[in-house]
Order: C-alpha cells, then structure tokens, then sequence
C-alpha cells in the first residue's frame, strides 16, 4: 500500500455512552501536510482528537482509522504512541512529583525503547528549550504545576519536537493565549515542521489567527460530527466573516 496517505480517517462513528458524538468522519493526511480542523463548540473535534489516539471513554462503532496503511482502529493509546502518534492536549495536566526531563525520559524511553542518560536527554532538552524561547530551569520543574498557559502549550510543542512522531494532533493549542503567546507557540510548531518535514499535523482550532502564523495546506470546518466543507485558507477567511451559520 505505497500509495496510502500517512493517515486516513474513513467513516468513523464514535459515541460516548448512548450519545453519538462524531457521525461518519472522513479526512486523509498525507505526510508533511498540515490540515486545519475548524468548528464551532459541540461539533466534535476535541472528542475526535482524543478518540484519535485511543481514549476508552469513547466508543467507535463504525468506520476505521488507518496509520501508513495499516488499521489502528483497535489499537490501545500506548501502542499508537509508541508508533507515532502525538496529541497536544487543549488542557494539559498537572503532573505532581514528576519533572519535566524525567517526564520525557519516560516517555522517549516508551516511544523509541531508547534509555538516554539524563545528561544526554538535558543536552537535547537544552537545544529545544532554547529554540523554542523556554527557560532551561523548567526541565527540573514539576510537569505543568505553575507554568502558565503558554509555557504549558510550549511545554506540549517541546515534547512534541523531542518524541519526534510522524503524525501530531494539536487540539486548540492556542486556546487561551495572548497574542505573545501565541506567535511563539507558532514558531515552536514551524520550528519543530522545519526539522521534521515530512509531519503531518492536524491542526483543531477555533481562530484565524492560528493559521496567520501557521498557514495549512487544506481547511476543514465540522459541524455535528463531520467534516461538511474542505478548502484553502480562503475557507477559513469566509467563516471569519461569515460565522459557522453559512455551514450548517
């Protein structure tokens, strides 16, 4: 299946309990493109994130999820991390007790079974955190406890770039920003796609803004379950003006 895409969502129904959330979602992702997913709340997209990447509190009960060819529909989140897939949560966690560079080491160690000392990981960490404008003190800090809500969303891009995945959701990773913020999270992303060209990413966001500083190859808007128009950039600039009440 050479010709596959890097990733195929065909006809995915999911459900939490008796109510269907996500209602026959179709998007293919080929590598190194970016796809913006835009939609107003309630139309699925954090449930599509986190049903991605295998989250029991959400039931698939039809359609299939393809990675390199390969059905991951069945899949446990472990096994799709270890092989490449990445999710930027909207809200990341507050991790007590653990730090940041014990926290990846952890994490690379599961997704590459590679057991860096923590002098090589900090070396690596180090170069990361200087290009993504972090200070170098939060590799010993507690994983998200203080940090704001942009140094916990740059925190998400770091370990993206570190665990190097093939394929990154980044569910509203400018949800709650500044405008400051925002720009460097976005560069941290344009950082990240220029060492790593051949990612694909599957951008969920509410805000033009986002894709001024990160411009995708293709716009999707969802409404109640679905994807029910594809475009350029040009598509999200109609929804600016326009508002979702011309998609629905």
């Amino acid at each position: 299946m050479s010709d596959a895409p890097l990733f195929e969502i065909e006809d995915l129904h999911a459900r939490v309990e008796d109510t269907e959330i996500l209602k026959g979602f179709d998007l293919r992702v080929g590598a190194g493109e970016v796809h913006a997913l835009m939609g107003p709340n309630g139309s699925g997209k954090s449930t599509l994130a986190t049903t991605l990447m295998g989250s029991p509190e959400y039931e698939i009960t039809s359609g299939a999820i393809r990675f390199k060819g390969e059905n991951i529909t069945a899949w446990p989140t472990d096994v799709r991390a270890k092989a490449g897939l990445f999710l930027a949560f909207q809200y990341p966690q507050t991790v007590e007790g653990v730090s940041v560079i014990n926290f990846m080491r952890q994490s690379l160690s599961a997704r590459k079974g590679i057991d860096l000392s923590v002098l090589e990981l900090r070396l690596s960490i180090m170069e990361w955190m200087d290009r993504l404008g972090m200070d170098p003190s939060f590799a010993d800090r507690y994983l998200n406890e203080g940090f704001s809500g942009g140094e916990k969303k740059r925190n998400e891009i770091l370990q993206m770039a570190l665990l190097e995945p093939e394929l990154a959701i980044l569910d509203e990773t400018d949800s709650g920003l500044d405008i400051d913020a925002l720009r460097v999270v976005a560069h941290g992303i344009r950082e990240v796609r220029e060492s790593r060209p051949a990612l694909g990413i599957v951008l969920i966001t509410h805000y033009q803004r986002l894709l001024d500083e990160i411009e995708p190859d293709h716009v999707h808007i969802m409404i109640d379950g679905r994807i029910v128009q594809s475009g350029g950039t040009e598509l999200a600039k109609t929804l600016e003006v326009d508002g979702y009440g011309a998609f629905k």
